[in-house]
């Protein structure tokens, strides 16, 4: 399953912004199977801060571990953020 960050927006910025994301993601992903991977694609992301990235990613983390991914990127505030985060 792939999920489109740029539907959060283009510039991500606010931990709170980051959570709501989180929380609206997590209500309608809804895996096929219990191995499915989860693949986030920033294509289209303008601006990632970490504190957003940290908020997002660590919810979706969270719950389903490994199987999150995160599709490359050529966003150097995508790149870097990523580094920090993990």
């Amino acid at each position: 399953m792939k999920i489109e960050v740029r539907k959060f927006g283009e510039i991500l910025t606010s931990r709170t912004e980051g959570r709501e994301a989180y929380l609206v993601s997590r209500a309608y992903l809804k895996p096929a199977r219990d191995d499915e991977p989860i693949e986030l694609d920033f294509g289209g992301v303008k601006v990632l801060t970490p504190s957003w990235a940290d908020e997002f990613i660590s919810g979706l983390r969270a719950e389903y571990g490994k199987r999150l991914v995160c599709l490359p990127s050529s966003n150097p505030t995508v790149i870097a953020t990523l580094e920090i985060v993990g």
